[in-house]
Formats: structure tokens, C-alpha cells, sequence
């Protein structure tokens, strides 16, 4: 039977199966080094593209998000996944290895949200100002230069749109209001907690918590580093996440 075409990815690589999760108003891109290298390790790398700016708005939640990578698991009949998420991307697998812990082998967060985060600061994105954009992309990392103009004008202009705004906080206050920390001690799965010390969207104390109450967790910290670490340091994000699949046998 053909596979219904309803579902937005990228796949490179074949062997175990890496699926990738974006944050909020992440993409491709953030991943491009990762995408670009893992997978000559024999991996298959799946960059799946969450429905953010697309699906219903009243199903703008972080739950909504998890049904639909699980109607993307079941239909490409995906086994013993490792589920690799940056910031609301971890908090979407988090919530699924909660939910389906039988279809995945292993957690890989980075600035995930789940417990708190501060990705405003109690305000949210003001559409015809480019400078607060700019503010705050460049707060998303310790090195100031990450947040290209290239990155600025490409959230500048998704926040323009106003239909992709109402979800973009929607999201937002979902991820918030969906607290996961009774949950923690029944995600038993291996999970790689890779995290920037300078992180000032998911603070370091954030990535202490859930290394304090998931059972099977390794925490690693990046040095002079913010809220996507596989952007500011790629090659050391590659090293670790490389030595923790391999120590766990993923």
C-alpha cells in the first residue's frame, strides 16, 4: 500500500534511526553540520518538520505535536528510535519517550524546554520591530555573531505573518504550561542531556533538573556556549552525542 504523502522530512544515511526535532521557530539549517556528518557513522539521520505554522490553531500544543510524530512513527514503522530535540524539539520527545517508551531507544536534549524556560521574558515577539527580533535571536547565543543577519531577517519574517504568530505563542504558552517533572522519573530511557552553560532561554540549573530526576541520564556541558549548542559548537556537539550512542549501544 502506498504511503499517504502528508508528512514534511528530510532522510540521509541508513542503519539505526536518528530523528531530529526543531524548536519553536527552528529548521534545517540549525542542523545542517549534524545532518551533513553523523550520518557517514552509520546512521539514518530523518530531519522530520514539525507542523508549526501549519496545523489547526486550537491544536497548537505541544500534545498535538507529539500525536503527530507518532502517526509519523507508526507509518514509516520506525523502531528503536533515538529522538534528538533542541529546545521545544526536546520537549516533544521528552513527551513522547513518555508516552511510547517501547518505540524509542534514546533521548538526546539540548535546551530543552519541559520545566521552564525563558524564551520572551513574559513578553512575546512584536511583529514590526526588527531590532527586538534581532535581541532576541542574538540572546539565543553566547556568541553574539551566530545570530547572522541571514538567521534575523528569516525570523523577522516569520513573525510577520500573522497566522504563524498566534501559533508561535500559542506554542509558546504551551510549552510552558506543559510541565514535566512528575514525568521525569518514568522515562527510563538512555538520555543525553547536551547543554550550554550560558544558556539564558533554558538555564543551566534547567539541564540539573532533569539530570537529577531521569533515571538513566548523562549531562554534558559546552563551555562559552547558549541555547543551541549544535549551531555554536557543532563538532563538539557531534563528539559527545557520538561517545554517548556508542556507550549505550545506539
Amino acid at each position: 500500500m502506498a504511503k499517504e504523502k502528508k508528512f514534511d522530512f528530510i532522510e540521509k544515511g541508513s542503519g539505526r534511526t536518528i530523528i531530529i526535532l526543531h524548536g519553536l521557530m527552528g529548521g534545517l539549517s540549525n542542523f545542517d553540520y549534524f545532518m551533513n556528518t553523523i550520518y557517514k557513522e552509520n546512521y539514518r539521520l530523518i530531519f522530520l518538520k514539525l507542523p508549526v505554522y501549519t496545523i489547526t490553531y486550537s491544536k497548537a500544543n505541544i500534545t498535538n505535536l507529539v500525536k503527530y510524530l507518532h502517526k509519523f512513527i507508526k507509518q514509516y514503522e520506525i523502531k528503536d528510535c533515538v529522538l534528538l530535540g533542541n529546545s521545544m524539539g526536546g520537549h516533544v520527545g521528552l513527551s513522547y519517550a513518555n508516552q511510547y517508551p517501547e518505540n524509542v531507544g534514546g533521548l538526546i536534549l539540548s535546551g530543552s524546554s519541559g520545566l521552564y524556560e525563558n524564551s520572551f521574558n513574559d513578553s512575546y515577539p512584536r511583529r514590526g520591530s526588527y531590532d527586538y527580533i534581532e535581541k532576541k535571536t542574538q540572546e539565543v547565543f553566547y556568541d553574539k555573531k551566530t545570530a547572522t543577519k541571514e538567521l534575523v531577517d528569516e525570523i523577522y519574517e516569520i513573525v510577520q505573518d500573522r497566522t504563524k504568530l498566534i501559533r508561535i505563542i500559542s506554542f509558546a504558552k504551551s510549552a510552558i504550561n506543559h510541565n514535566m517533572e512528575k514525568d521525569l522519573p518514568n522515562i527510563k530511557v538512555p538520555t543525553a542531556i547536551i547543554w550550554g552553560r550560558n544558556d539564558i532561554v533554558t538555564p543551566p540549573d534547567v539541564a540539573e533538573t532533569f539530570d537529577t530526576h531521569l533515571p538513566n541520564s548523562s549531562l554534558y556541558w559546552l563551555d562559552k556556549c547558549g541555547h543551541a549548542p549544535m549551531m555554536e559548537h557543532p563538532e563538539k556537539f557531534n563528539e559527545i552525542t557520538l561517545e554517548w550512542l556508542k556507550e549505550n549501544n545506539l
